[in-house]
């Protein structure tokens, strides 16, 4: 996996989202960096980390775990979201002794129904030999119905080619392993260190009727709503995401 580490002090990993980078929590990192090692991943298949042809929880768990096993501490506090949030979950569920503490934002141990057909179709059919810049791509995305937000976010992974543009991510793996991405496999035991989760006060990924499997899973768990933020809550409500991140993993 491709990391950029900064800061000193116990070690913090950040995960990104799906279709995501390392960048997506530049914020909270650097308000952590004064008080904690942090180290930004991209998540296989993103960024540039190696693409495979097919990934999973377990198997990533096991790539953040290999990244641990590397540094001096030998354990991390570990923040993820969305499927960051469940990369982190799967970590801490099949390495707990690696995993002082976990923070999810905006996402459940559950199974998801699929929510982004639409995305891929607009990533699949952006004309990436025939664009000449962004603009262009932009209209491309507003023209398969992606809303402005969701498309500029994409955009941040569309980078020059010799000829166009081309996606730093790997499409077709992530196309692969969406099935998996949405699923949710069982763990045979739940994770007994300290936990935050925090959702979005307008998102719909994490409601009432998770409340069960999340403490079924993660017993010791705390929970904070922004209000007023959606699914994207660290870059619509910034200063408070950071502030509530910062707080547990310094006093618990």
């Amino acid at each position: 996996m491709y990391y950029v580490k900064s800061g000193q002090g116990p070690v913090v990993i950040l995960i990104h989202g799906l279709f995501g980078d390392l960048d997506n929590l530049k914020a909270l990192g650097k308000a952590l960096e004064d008080s904690f090692t942090v180290v930004r991943v991209d998540v296989l298949n993103h960024g540039a980390s190696p693409s495979v042809a097919k990934m999973d929880y377990r198997s990533l768990a096991s790539s953040i775990a290999e990244l641990i096993e590397q540094l001096p501490e030998k354990e991390a506090i570990i923040v993820g979201h969305s499927m960051g949030g469940k990369i982190a979950m799967a970590t801490a569920l099949c390495y707990p002794k690696l995993v002082s503490k976990l923070v999810v934002a905006d996402i459940a141990p559950v199974a998801y129904q699929s929510r982004h057909d639409s995305v891929f179709a607009a990533l699949e059919s952006m004309p990436l030999a025939e664009i000449k810049d962004r603009r262009q791509a932009l209209a491309h995305m507003k023209s398969c119905n992606i809303d402005d937000g969701t498309a500029q976010f994409l955009l941040k992974s569309l980078t020059r080619a010799e000829q166009g543009f081309s996606w730093k991510m790997n499409l077709s793996g992530l196309k692969a392993s969406y099935a998996n991405i949405i699923d949710w496999p069982t763990f045979p035991q739940p994770y007994q260190g300290p936990c935050l989760f925090i959702r979005g006060g307008d998102s719909d990924y994490v409601t009432a009727e998770h409340r069960q499997a999340i403490m079924t899973q993660f017993p010791k768990v705390k929970a904070k709503t922004i209000e007023g933020s959606g699914h994207w809550l660290h870059a619509q409500k910034p200063a408070i995401f950071n502030r509530i991140v910062k707080e547990f993993i310094t006093n618990n």
